[in-house]
C-alpha cells in the first residue's frame, strides 16, 4: 500500500471525503447553533438596503459548505495532509468563529476582523490549491465571493449599529 493519497484504496478515498464532510459539518453546526432563534434579531438590526433576507443564508451556506468539503477532499487526494490542508483547516476555524461573534455576541467589529482574516485565508487557500487541483480551486471561488459580500454586509451592519 502506497502513502500517496490518490493511490489509496477506494474505501480510504470515501473515508477521506466523509472526514472533510464532517469537518465542514462541524463548522456549519457551530454557525447553526449560534444563529438559532436570531432571525428576529437580524431583522431588527439597522441594515443597508442591499442586505438579503435572513432566509437566504441557509440555502447559500448549504451549497457553499458542500463545495468547500469537496474542494478540500480533492486537494487531500492529490497532496495528502500538508500546508494547503493546514490553511484550509485554519479558514474553517475562522469561519466557525464568525457566527458566534456576530450573532451570539453582537461583536460586530470583532466579527469584521475575523471575516477579513477569513477572506485572506480563503485567498491563500485558493492560491495554494491552484498548484494542486484546479477543480478544487474553482469550487472555492463562490465561497470567496460570498465572503466578500458578507464582509461588506458585516461592516455596514457594524457601522449602522454602533
Amino acid at each position: 500500500m502506497t502513502s500517496d493519497p490518490i493511490h489509496q484504496p477506494r474505501s480510504r478515498q470515501w473515508l477521506g471525503l466523509a472526514a472533510f464532510a464532517a469537518a465542514v459539518t462541524v463548522t456549519a453546526l457551530i454557525g447553526t447553533l449560534a444563529v438559532t432563534g436570531t432571525a428576529e434579531q437580524y431583522n431588527t438590526l439597522q441594515q443597508p438596503g442591499w442586505a438579503p433576507p435572513s432566509w437566504i443564508f441557509g440555502p447559500v451556506w448549504t451549497a457553499l459548505y458542500a463545495m468547500i468539503a469537496v474542494s478540500g477532499w480533492l486537494v487531500w487526494r492529490k497532496s495528502g495532509i500538508g500546508p494547503a490542508i493546514a490553511v484550509f483547516a485554519a479558514q474553517l476555524v475562522l469561519n466557525a468563529i464568525w457566527t458566534p461573534l456576530f450573532f451570539g455576541g453582537d461583536l460586530f467589529g470583532l466579527a469584521f476582523v475575523d471575516i477579513v482574516a477569513l477572506w485572506i485565508l480563503i485567498g491563500v487557500t485558493i492560491i495554494m490549491f491552484w498548484r494542486i487541483s484546479k477543480p478544487a480551486t474553482w469550487l472555492l471561488v463562490p465561497y470567496w465571493m460570498w465572503v466578500t459580500f458578507a464582509s461588506a454586509l458585516n461592516f455596514a451592519v457594524w457601522q449602522l449599529n454602533t
